[in-house]
């Protein structure tokens, strides 16, 4: 008897063009092209996905973006970072799962005991100095200049905490660059953002302008909400927020329909890995659903 059809790619609008994905370098076999996650406690679902864009998968370039996750066993809280290496640095791929690696392990650090605000300064300047370290490891010298680690590593970096509270679980995070963060309500399909979007939050102007790690700015951005059923918490790289806009299209009701019940990690991927004409850069989300009576599994 004949198997089951495979999963026909999604589109979303008018398709961007097919082709079979090229191999990246010989030396990027540490950043495939696809990569997902997903996990339970008792608290809260966690699930990523992060795809590499047509134009890399094109030219032979590695996926840029990383996320990882981890939950602090202590109190159960989850927590996660999010990078996108910079296009215009030499190895943005190492950049960005260094930041991710180094954001996730201060947080676990921090974590315990649990301070209230976390120090997201702190996290950052740690995130910064492991890229420096890395430049000075690949380079082969004992001091490297900011300007030669950002040449090398630059990334941005969106990470934060989603840990139980009085009142309801409550969600910590701060972003360096230009990736975003979403309250996704279920109930109605509408995408509530935690930061200012490029256009700086309603003007027509849109801009690609960047200020990656080493920079640590002196006032991190960062932001507190709560999140309580029927809100999820999406967190992605502008590969995935550009394409959403303000939600109201039709990426917008594609990830509203899918996300709206928890979904296995590989159709995460899958989803993510959507045909849109134009939009070919990499795409990584990070979705945390709280547990509860309605959340079915």
């Amino acid at each position: 008897m004949p198997g089951p059809a495979p999963w026909q790619r999604i589109t979303a609008g008018t398709p961007g063009a097919e082709f079979e994905s090229r191999p990246p370098g010989q030396y990027a076999f540490d950043f495939p092209d696809s990569e997902c996650d997903g996990w339970s406690t008792d608290a809260f679902t966690l699930r990523f996905a992060s795809v590499r864009g047509a134009k890399h998968r094109y030219y032979r370039q590695p996926r840029q973006d990383a996320a990882r996750a981890a939950v602090h066993e202590p109190t159960g809280s989850i927590v996660f970072a999010v990078a996108d290496g910079v296009s215009s640095a030499a190895n943005p791929e190492l950049g960005a799962v260094e930041a991710c690696r180094a954001a996730l392990e201060r947080i676990l650090h921090l974590l315990s005991p649990a301070p209230d605000p976390l120090d997201f300064t702190d996290v950052a300047t740690h995130a910064a100095e492991r890229l420096r370290e890395l430049a000075q490891w690949r380079l082969g010298r004992a001091e490297t200049w900011p300007a030669e680690v950002a040449a090398h590593y630059a990334t941005t970096l969106i990470a934060g905490v989603v840990r139980r509270a009085e009142g309801g679980p409550v969600v910590e995070l701060f972003r360096i660059g230009d990736s975003g963060a979403w309250l996704l309500d279920r109930s109605n399909g509408r995408y509530h953002p935690l930061f200012d979007s490029k256009t700086g939050g309603g003007s027509w102007l849109v801009t690609n302008e960047v200020s990656p790690l080493p920079q640590v700015p002196a006032h991190i951005e960062q932001t507190r909400v709560r999140l309580a059923a029927p809100l999820v918490l999406l967190v992605g790289t502008d590969g995935f927020a550009d394409p959403l806009g303000d939600g109201d299209g039709q990426v917008g009701t594609l990830f509203a329909r899918h996300l709206a019940t928890v979904p296995p990690p590989l159709w995460l991927g899958h989803v993510l890995d959507f045909s849109r004409e134009t939009f070919d850069d990499d795409r990584t989300l990070l979705a945390v659903w709280p547990r509860g009576d309605s959340d079915p599994r």
